[in-house]
């Protein structure tokens, strides 16, 4: 299916099953029931929440079946997923040995656009193991600073579906698409689309770094004008070599060095564009300052090459690049600054919940005081210790699987002095930032980038951030 065709499903009695409730499972829910469908919602949980969000939908006369994700509904044509369900549960693979299609919330997404009447916006798509939400939040500065009616979408939290059903019309819409939504989205074409990098993650899911490189890979498929990647990280140039574009698509690379043709990257402090220019063997165009980028951290000016690269694909103009990342505030708990105290800075990036997030991370800074731990995934640290072991000033360690990390900096880092606190309650931040407070020295940072999860003693990574925030600014206010 090409970029600018409209799909036509007859959805009149289409027994549709749609498996989790949530962000995606309802909007499906809903949007396939208003156009005829007959819905029948399956899912594993059945706390106070899932009863009351099943009520809402058997409400509408939509069937919900609660504590049983497992079994495939009979008369089952189609089957829509929420994105975390493994494709090895029994209700897929017994869909599959049925025949039965199955489509994640992307792909339903996708296939309804302009079918309610309105123009069917392109997407530009971003994809990666990390930078994706601050990408597109960037991509949208920059597209609304153009002038166009924009939204930032997808895995960013706000519904696909809600974007291309609602009754706002957009010119363009800023997509951010995880591994799990592109394995489940077999007919998306996107305008342009970026993979910003790729680190192991989600293995669990995907069974394979190959299969998670696969999934992220699909973001290019059929793309139109643009497919963007990271010179610094050669699988995702691979990924392009291996996708079937339409003709006249270019790979268009960014790099935080001095530029190629058919590149985006960094001269004398200046983000300039050697891609889309009427001569890119000779030309550049500026864009933008490097302290236009907020925060100006290497993989940040990496974030914001990436939109400027699909923006400008789109034919925006260079002030609006400017002018975009001028107005771009980054989300809480992404390398946000919370205070200096006594010429010690203290940076919150408790969403670096991964090494590769974590090493980004650190690299941003001269000389840190880490706070590290929570829950490992699978991961090992000795590469990521190995890299940062000359910008350590002190490690505070925490978490059910801080002695990973410590190991690690047994064997990479023996002369850094490491505090290891034997707590897993939230009240253990307090006592961590108190830590890092006394190894700290002025024009030191104290950085929280835990490169673990934060499950085992926080609700997620904003909760786990906040903590951290709390700690500093009480810690701020009895040092004035």
């Amino acid at each position: 299916m090409g970029s600018q065709e409209v799909s036509t499903v007859d959805w009149q009695g289409k027994h549709v099953t749609v498996a989790g409730l949530g962000v995606s499972g309802i909007p499906a829910a809903r949007a396939l029931h208003e156009r005829g469908a007959v819905v029948t919602v399956v899912n594993d949980g059945e706390d106070e929440r899932a009863r009351a969000q099943a009520a809402e939908l058997e409400a509408l006369g939509i069937t919900v079946r609660l504590g049983d994700g497992a079994t495939l509904p009979p008369s089952t044509e189609l089957v829509v997923t929420a994105p975390g369900w493994q494709p090895d549960k029994p209700l897929f693979l017994a869909a599959a040995e049925a025949g039965v299609d199955i489509w994640g919330d992307v792909e339903l997404a996708w296939r309804l656009r302009g079918t309610n009447g309105r123009k069917a916006a392109p997407w530009l798509a971003v994809t990666g193991t990390n930078g994706k939400t601050t990408t597109v939040r960037m991509l949208a500065s920059i597209l609304e600073a153009a002038g166009l009616r924009t939204a930032a979408v997808g895995n960013i939290g706000v519904s696909l579906l809600d974007a291309v059903l609602g009754e706002q019309e957009y010119d363009v819409l800023a997509v951010e698409l995880s591994s799990y939504q592109l394995h489940w989205a077999p007919s998306l074409r996107a305008h342009s689309a970026a993979v910003l990098n790729l680190a192991p993650d989600h293995l669990d899911w995907h069974g394979s770094m190959e299969a998670y490189a696969a999934d992220k890979g699909r973001v290019y498929e059929g793309n139109t004008v643009a497919c963007v990647y990271n010179a610094a990280d050669p699988a995702t140039e691979d990924l392009v070599r291996e996708a079937d574009v339409e003709e006249g698509c270019r790979a268009i690379g960014f790099t935080l060095g001095t530029p190629g043709p058919s590149q985006l990257g960094v001269v004398d402090g200046i983000l300039v564009d050697r891609a889309f220019v009427a001569n890119r063997q000779k030309q550049a165009q500026e864009l933008a300052e490097v302290s236009d980028v907020n925060p100006p951290a290497p993989h940040n000016i990496a974030n914001a090459l990436a939109a400027a690269a699909l923006a400008r694909a789109f034919g925006v103009e260079p002030a609006a690049v400017r002018d975009g990342l001028r107005n771009f505030r980054p989300d809480a708990h992404r390398i946000e600054h919370v205070a200096d105290i006594g010429d010690v800075a203290y940076v919150d990036d408790s969403k670096a919940t991964n090494t590769h997030a974590t090493e980004a991370s650190l690299a941003a800074y001269d000389s840190i005081v880490w706070i590290a731990g929570g829950l490992a995934k699978g991961a090992t640290f000795d590469e990521l210790v190995t890299g940062a072991a000359k910008r350590l000033r002190g490690v505070v360690l925490m978490g059910a699987d801080r002695a990973l990390i410590r190991e690690a900096l047994t064997r990479h880092a023996p002369e850094v002095p490491v505090v290891d606190l034997d707590r897993t309650d939230t009240g253990a931040m307090s006592e961590a930032v108190e830590h890092a407070a006394r190894l700290a020295r002025p024009g030191d940072t104290v950085l929280l980038a835990p490169a673990c999860a934060s499950m085992d003693m926080f609700t997620n990574y904003n909760k786990r951030g906040e903590a951290f925030a709390d700690a500093v600014r009480a810690r701020a206010e009895t040092s004035a």
